[in-house]
């Protein structure tokens, strides 16, 4: 899937979105010169009302195999070596959000794509299992 960098447009929803969410710190409360923002934490319906407005962004899931086969949040990819490649090749602007089962291990992912240089990162707040109880009930729990 090829990936476009935001429009205008695009980047002023995103902002807007940002913006609306006042739990999230200021980057520049947090940032040292040259230092990536922080990773964002996203609440599920949030993400819901984010993949609503049709602003591009990668959705990456970082659980295993199994449990994919178990539970997932359409439009998102398991991330391989292949995905994780591709993800390296990006513009460090792109809008990435990872999720897992509970956010744990998406919160590591995303501070290793942080360290490369990502600079517009979130973390869904108590991953699938927050889906599955704030926005789809019809994703299973597990």
């Amino acid at each position: 899937m090829a990936i476009s960098r935001l429009d205008a447009t695009d980047c002023h929803r995103l902002t807007q979105w940002d913006l609306a969410n006042e739990n999230q710190p200021s980057v520049s409360e947090h940032t040292e010169a040259n230092e990536p923002p922080p990773i964002r934490q996203l609440p599920a319906p949030e993400l819901k009302a984010l993949l609503e407005t049709g602003v591009p962004i990668e959705l990456v899931d970082v659980r295993t195999d199994e449990e994919r086969a178990r539970a997932k949040i359409d439009g998102s990819r398991l991330l391989d070596q292949a995905y994780h490649d591709v993800l390296l090749r990006l513009d460090r602007e792109t809008p990435i959000v990872f999720q897992c089962h509970h956010g744990v291990r998406s919160q590591q992912a995303a501070e290793y794509f942080r360290h490369m240089g990502f600079r517009n990162l979130y973390n869904l707040r108590g991953g699938i299992e927050a889906w599955s109880l704030l926005v789809d009930p019809s994703v299973p729990r597990y």
